[in-house]
């Protein structure tokens, strides 16, 4: 395939969801990817954010993304709706449980001396509705393919679920080294799948609530947060 041809492949999801573990494994697999390193390795990933600054401007200037074609590229959820139309585009979308993802992001912030912008229960029912929206988003647009790639799947049966990537990605990468890229032990917010938490029943009960409050109002909460996350 031609270089212009070619679709942008985005790694997105909620921050912690798994989305540097990804763009991880599409490196391994041999697939470019589109990254500066200006966001080093820590604690909180200590095997790379795999993040391009420049992203954080999409709403603003997305010259940048003209060299992105047939490259793999990490874009935050809330960022998708930014995406100009003038390209295709194959979105692996990181799903993981919401309980999780917020006990690590509140792990990360207290790592990094900050607080949350929302308390956890607001911030799942925000979220709950913020995924619903991209999700709804997403299944209309003609120029975007979308593969929902769950984190704990992953985890458990990397082979079986990195074929399926592959498939979606015309078979273009090699399994044998993105399944090596797999790493268990990094998987450190864990919860019981069979037990409903305070968030996830939060969610349930708050969902519509939150929605038909005002919109601006929850899109600022849920952008303090990613920007406290260092996302935005």
């Amino acid at each position: 395939m031609k270089t212009e041809d070619a679709p942008i492949y985005i790694v997105s999801g909620l921050p912690r969801s798994g989305t540097s573990m990804m763009m991880k494994i599409l490196e391994a697999g041999g697939l470019q990817t589109m990254v500066d390193n200006i966001r080093t390795p820590d604690e909180n990933n200590p095997r790379g954010y795999y993040e391009l600054e420049a992203v954080k401007t999409i709403k603003k200037d997305h010259s940048w993304l003209a060299e992105a074609r047939g490259k793999a590229i990490k874009i935050i959820s809330k960022l998708l709706q930014a995406l100009p139309t003038g390209y295709s585009y194959k979105i692996i979308f990181m799903k993981r449980r919401l309980e999780e993802i917020i006990s690590s992001q509140e792990t990360m912030l207290q790592r990094e001396g900050k607080s949350a912008a929302v308390d956890g229960k607001k911030l799942a029912a925000l979220y709950h509705n913020h995924l619903e929206e991209i999700e709804e988003w997403l299944s209309r647009q003609k120029n975007i393919e979308v593969l929902y790639v769950t984190y704990h799947e992953v985890i458990a049966d990397p082979k079986t679920n990195l074929q399926l990537l592959n498939n979606f990605l015309d078979n273009c990468l090699i399994i044998e080294k993105m399944v090596r890229v797999v790493d268990n032990s990094l998987y450190r917010q864990r919860t019981d799948p069979g037990r409903v938490s305070d968030h996830q029943e939060n969610t349930k009960i708050s969902g519509n609530t939150v929605e038909e409050n005002a919109t601006a109002e929850s899109n600022k909460k849920i952008e303090d947060q990613l920007k406290a996350l260092g996302y935005m």
